[in-house]
This record gives structure tokens, C-alpha cells and sequence, in this order.
């Protein structure tokens, strides 16, 4: 790893009531593993009664299908940021182990930080993606920082 901080941001992603939904998901390149240093949803919802979203932070084993994300730089570096991204499946990906299961209340948000030395690291080639679940019509925007 070179230190290179990216983070793939998601513009609004509507979410359907009881639908799963993989709203970001980051690849790392072949042979080029990442640490994950932040992620987050924020949804905008208006209802107070309103019951929580279900988030899952997931290891995934296969693409889906989803439109593609380019990552972008938090620095002025010149190399070229290997990891790419994608959002919004119309075809969910095979989920593999959840490293995270979160409640969240739709008309607020969730971010988490990692500690140093305590990052989810992905390997070469492999995937991690956020996936929602809620109980009524929302919409989420969705980000994860990474360092290659």
C-alpha cells in the first residue's frame, strides 16, 4: 500500500420497501489489496415513526449487475487509483461474510471510522459492498474510504 486514500461516494439511491439492495460496492484491483479506513449511509427520510433500515457491511463474491463508480483521490497524488466501484444493483451480487449488521433510523444516518490498525482489509480482486434493506421507501447515499 502507498498511502493513496480514495472514497466512492454514491449520489441518492432510492431504496423499495423489503427490497434488498446493494447500494456500493468497491473492488480492489488484482493483486492490490485495500484497507477500509471509513463507511457510511445517510438516508432522508421524514417519517419519526418511521421503523430502521437494515445495513449490512458484506464481503461479496461476485459483481451483480450495478451501474459503475469511479473512486476518487482525498489527495493531490499522481499515481492513479486502482480500486473501482459500483452502485445500485439491478441484479444483487452472492453475499459472503457479513462483517457488520446496522439499525438504522431512516431519517438519520451512520458513519463508522476504523481505528488505526483495526481497518477491514479486502484482498486483490476482492469485494466489499454495503447492502440495505427498509421496511418503507427511502433514499440512501452511500460512501467508503479506502488506502491503497
Amino acid at each position: 500500500m502507498s498511502d493513496i486514500i480514495g472514497v466512492a461516494n454514491t449520489a441518492e439511491i432510492a431504496l423499495t420497501a423489503a427490497t434488498v439492495k446493494t447500494v456500493l460496492q468497491i473492488v480492489a484491483a488484482s493483486n492490490h489489496k485495500i484497507k477500509i479506513l471509513e463507511w457510511g449511509v445517510y438516508f432522508d427520510g421524514v417519517n419519526v415513526n418511521a421503523e430502521p433500515v437494515q445495513v449490512r457491511l458484506l464481503r461479496q463474491t461476485t459483481a451483480g449487475t450495478m451501474s459503475s463508480l469511479t473512486p476518487v483521490k482525498r489527495s493531490t497524488d499522481s499515481e492513479t487509483l486502482q480500486t473501482t466501484a459500483q452502485h445500485t444493483a439491478t441484479a444483487e451480487p452472492t453475499a459472503g461474510d457479513v462483517l457488520e449488521v446496522k439499525e438504522v433510523h431512516p431519517q438519520s444516518g451512520y458513519e463508522k471510522i476504523f481505528p488505526m490498525g483495526q481497518e477491514i482489509k479486502v484482498p486483490g480482486g476482492g469485494r466489499l459492498g454495503i447492502e440495505c434493506i427498509a421496511p418503507a421507501n427511502v433514499n440512501v447515499r452511500a460512501q467508503i474510504a479506502f488506502e491503497e
